[in-house]
Formats: structure tokens, sequence, C-alpha cells
């Protein structure tokens, strides 16, 4: 398989006490929390691209770009997706959205990078 435009994946999870607003510090309401959207939209990127990556090879973020347009209460189904809409040498760009069961919840754009991992974890003393 190769980075190719059009690759996509979704990652899902249900909202519980341990994901909300509330919990992560970010608000402080028992809703879903935008840094736990952000890591679901993150989780659904890095697994898009995974199996078309060189052995020894994996992503990591740089950029997030997003929306929280709305509000997900505890018990509903969370699902990202994201889908690969741009490569240009490591740099991998995605568009990310995710969605419950009335609808979209938030979008954006975000951007990922390939690296070794040998060689990326060298670079923090690991």
């Amino acid at each position: 398989m190769e980075l190719k435009k059009g690759l996509s994946s979704q990652s899902s999870v249900t909202v519980s006490a341990g994901n909300t607003a509330a919990a992560m510090g970010s608000g402080d309401l028992d809703v879903f929390a935008t840094p736990a959207m952000v890591a679901l939209m993150e989780n659904a990127a890095m697994k898009a691209v995974a199996d078309a990556l060189p052995e020894g090879s994996t992503t990591v973020g740089a950029e997030m770009n997003v929306t929280h347009i709305k509000p997900s209460g505890l018990g509903a189904e969370i699902v990202a997706t994201a889908v690969l809409t741009g490569v240009e040498g490591r740099k991998l760009t995605f568009n990310v959205g995710a969605r419950d069961a009335e609808g979209m919840i938030g979008e954006g754009i975000h951007i990922r990078y390939a690296v070794d991992r040998r060689r990326f974890m060298e670079k923090v003393g690991k």
C-alpha cells in the first residue's frame, strides 16, 4: 500500500465520565470534551495511513484546526472520520470530522508527519 489521497479510517468512543469536559479539565460540564474529540480525530488519522507506512515508521500529530460545534452527552456514541487529502513528502493533511447520532459535532483539518520511530525517540532521549 502507498500513501495516497483518499485513505481513510474511523475511530469511535462512548461518552463516559472519563472523557467529559468536567473530568478532563477543559470545562465544567458533563459533555464530551473537546480534547477527547481531538484525540479521537487524531486516532482516526493515525489509523488511516498506518498500513501504508514503511516498516519502522509511524505518524505524529503536528497541527489541529477544528471547531467543536455541538455538545454530546453521557452515553452518546461518537465516531470520528479522517480522510487523507494531501501528501507533501512526510507531511500528511487530513480532513477530520466527528458525529454523534444526531449529526456532525466537530470538523476540521489535521496535519501529521511520517517519522522513523527509532530516530524520533532518540531525539527525545528515550
